[in-house]
Parts: C-alpha cells; sequence; structure tokens
C-alpha cells in the first residue's frame, strides 16, 4: 500500500500535536522553575488546532503564529546581561542562546531574535524532512 505524502504528514503531525502541547507545558514549567521568564510561544497551525480544548492560562505570554512551534524565554545574566533563549518544543532538546547588553539597541536585540527564529525554522524543516523521509521508506517485511 502507498500513502501519500500528504497524507503522511497529515498523520505525523495529528501524532505529534497531541503531544506538542504537553511538551510545551512541560518545557515551560522546566524553564520557570530554574528563573527564566516566558516572553512568547511560536505555533505551528497544526499545533494551534489542538490549543482549542486545551486549558492555556498556564501559558501567560503572546502565542505567534509560525511554521515552528518553539519558546521564547529570557532571564538576568551576568554583567548586566539579559540571556534569551529559543527552544524548539520537540522530543530532542534544541536550544538557541544570545546575551545582549543592557545598553544594546532594542531593533538590534530584536534583529538578533528574528535572526534566531530564522536559524530555528532551518533546524525545524530539517528535522521534519527527517521525519517524513523515515516514514516514506517502505518496510520490506510486510511484504
Amino acid at each position: 500500500m502507498i500513502i501519500p505524502p500528504t497524507e503522511i504528514r497529515r498523520g505525523l503531525f495529528e501524532n505529534l500535536t497531541m503531544n506538542q502541547i504537553d511538551r510545551l507545558f512541560e518545557i515551560v514549567a522546566t524553564y520557570e522553575k530554574h528563573g527564566w521568564k516566558l516572553r512568547s510561544v511560536l505555533m505551528t497551525a497544526e499545533t494551534s488546532a489542538g490549543v482549542a480544548d486545551r486549558d492555556m492560562t498556564r501559558i501567560a505570554a503572546p502565542i505567534e503564529a509560525s511554521t515552528i512551534d518553539a519558546i521564547w524565554f529570557s532571564r538576568a545574566s551576568h554583567d548586566k546581561r539579559e540571556a534569551w533563549e529559543l527552544r524548539l518544543v520537540a522530543d530532542t532538546p534544541y536550544a538557541l542562546f544570545e546575551t545582549f547588553a543592557a545598553d544594546d539597541p532594542a531593533e538590534l536585540c530584536a534583529d538578533m531574535r528574528l535572526e534566531m527564529e530564522a536559524r530555528m525554522r532551518e533546524h525545524g524543516e530539517r528535522l521534519t524532512g527527517e521525519l517524513l523521509i523515515k516514514s516514506e521508506i517502505p518496510d520490506v517485511s510486510e511484504s
């Protein structure tokens, strides 16, 4: 039986989406326990669809539409700097980290964060592509 790639993709995301929200809650709880402040959540349409029936009051931050599921956190760092971390919502931990000086222009910080989001999207696309490739490999034991 040959399954079209669009059906494979839909099946992958249907299975992942239910867990994505639980992963998001778990990641937020862990980071907050270690002193990080939740700043915003980047969420795919697939994950957003699963949010409708969930209590999202624990997520006290803006939720932005994106092509990846990721979470922005920040906290004070050494030498009067502020640390920002963009954490991918996935089974395998993956994050991008940057610190900003207190006197860095806000525009520079915003540009750096946009660049981090682009790098995270690239990583997420590679990860999604790997999942699709693995799911498209036929199981010869069923022949």
